[in-house]
């Protein structure tokens, strides 16, 4: 959705909500491609993201273009009205310290990848009976689609933090201390810009998918 791209743009670029910083995944569901023109940024797992989240939002179904900020607010992704009002009261919640850093002697460990050292400290209280999950995103900026079916057709959109892998690094539960360490390595897929390219660390509950902090990493140069 043009609108919605245009939105997540500026948030991004401009950082236009005092005291928040505006840190974009965009997560490409798969379900439109049966109309013929399939996304080529999609995933089927984002897609599965997206059913979780209606879940928790106790939605019957899902839509696009959707915005969800922190994991607990919902709206239509071409409202910047709303999505400013999300990101300024989602600024006031108590969040996560995130770390992120070249890990030690990178060349020696993995010349084909970009190892990272990560430490998460003082992570809010993880709601009782609900599971942290520590997450890495590798986001990808400056990308554009071609778009030969359905309403876009014959327009070239353009993208800004697209998800290009998603993984689960670890958990922590609302019993154990708040620190997580770890130090995953980055592997560049053909076909990605590596001055492009950023990691986001962020740490997320499983059930209400409340997000308890994140911290983004810029992958170029390293």
């Amino acid at each position: 959705c043009p609108p919605a791209d245009a939105v997540l743009i500026e948030l991004e670029k401009t950082q236009p909500v005092p005291g928040a910083e505006v840190i974009a995944l965009g997560e490409h569901v798969d379900y439109w491609n049966r109309l013929g023109w399939t996304d080529p940024y999609s995933d089927a797992g984002f897609s599965a993201r997206q059913s979780e989240y209606a879940q928790a939002f106790g939605r019957d179904g899902v839509y696009t273009p959707q915005m969800i900020v922190d994991g607990q607010t919902e709206f239509v992704g071409s409202h910047m009205n709303k999505a400013r009002e999300a990101i300024s009261n989602a600024a006031r919640a108590a969040k996560a310290t995130v770390q992120v850093s070249l890990a030690p002697n990178t060349a020696a460990k993995k010349p084909d990848g970009i190892p990272l050292l990560i430490r998460v400290e003082n992570i809010p209280a993880v709601s009782p009976g609900d599971t942290a999950e520590v997450m890495l995103a590798i986001t990808e900026n400056d990308l554009h689609s071609q778009v030969s079916r359905g309403e876009n057709a014959g327009r070239t959109l353009r993208h800004i933090a697209v998800v290009r892998q998603l993984k689960v690094l670890g958990t922590v539960n609302a019993a154990e201390a708040g620190t997580f360490h770890s130090e995953p390595i980055v592997t560049i897929v053909n076909g990605w810009k590596r001055d492009n390219l950023r990691a986001v660390i962020f740490v997320q509950e499983r059930a209400s998918r409340r997000v308890l902090g994140a911290k983004p990493f810029a992958l170029t140069g390293k």
